[in-house]
């Protein structure tokens, strides 16, 4: 939401837009997470998480591939905000309750720290990598690290047993290490999104 906050001082001057930016990006938690939750709740969770993964995947290449060719514009750019947004807020209920369903009482102590590590490890490491790749590559390129990083968690949300609620040792730890990977592709999402402004002014 920072990026493309930043790219859209790039694309106007206009206060209202820039603001929309953020209500773009928020308002589908509010409208959206309730009837997400109950989803979560009906539904096969591993099927929301999937779909939810590829949306905002395909939603953030689609932004990338707009940046590189200079096609973005202020509407193009609230449009899939809110659509990463949709995707974030349907991702989220299922995402929380999962735990319980992959990881056995006795390895959510370690499940929760693990995700923590990632998480603060890539908030540390990630703004210094999106910089780096949007010095070197621009900002498409950065918006296109953002798209690949959904890959890792794919392939975690993947390769789990969901089958059983009981779960081997070594099932187990494979989701303690798919809720890490979460925590860290989230972070180096927002590091390369929000080092994008600096490459569109060099673009310029």
């Amino acid at each position: 939401s920072v990026g493309a906050a930043w790219m859209m001082t790039q694309l106007t001057d206009s206060a209202t837009l820039i603001a929309l930016v953020q209500a773009s990006n928020t308002l589908p938690i509010m409208l959206f997470a309730l009837a997400s939750g109950a989803l979560a709740d009906n539904l096969d969770r591993r099927t929301l998480l999937l779909g939810a993964q590829i949306f905002m995947a395909v939603m953030s290449l689609l932004l990338a591939v707009l940046t590189w060719q200079g096609w973005m514009t202020p509407l193009l750019l609230l449009s899939l905000t809110f659509l990463i947004g949709v995707g974030q807020a349907i991702y989220n209920p299922p995402w929380q309750a999962s735990m319980g369903d992959l990881v056995p009482r006795e390895d959510l102590p370690a499940a929760v720290t693990m995700n923590s590590v990632g998480f603060n490890l890539m908030r540390s490491v990630g703004p210094a990598v999106g910089g780096i790749i949007t010095a070197a590559f621009g900002a498409a390129a950065a918006f296109a690290v953002n798209a690949a990083s959904y890959l890792p968690l794919l392939g975690a949300l993947l390769g789990l047993n969901w089958a059983s609620a009981t779960i081997a040792s070594s099932a187990s730890w494979a989701s303690v290490l798919a809720w890490a990977s979460c925590a860290a592709a989230s972070a180096l999402r927002r590091a390369t999104a929000g080092s994008a402004r600096p490459a569109a002014r060099s673009g310029r």
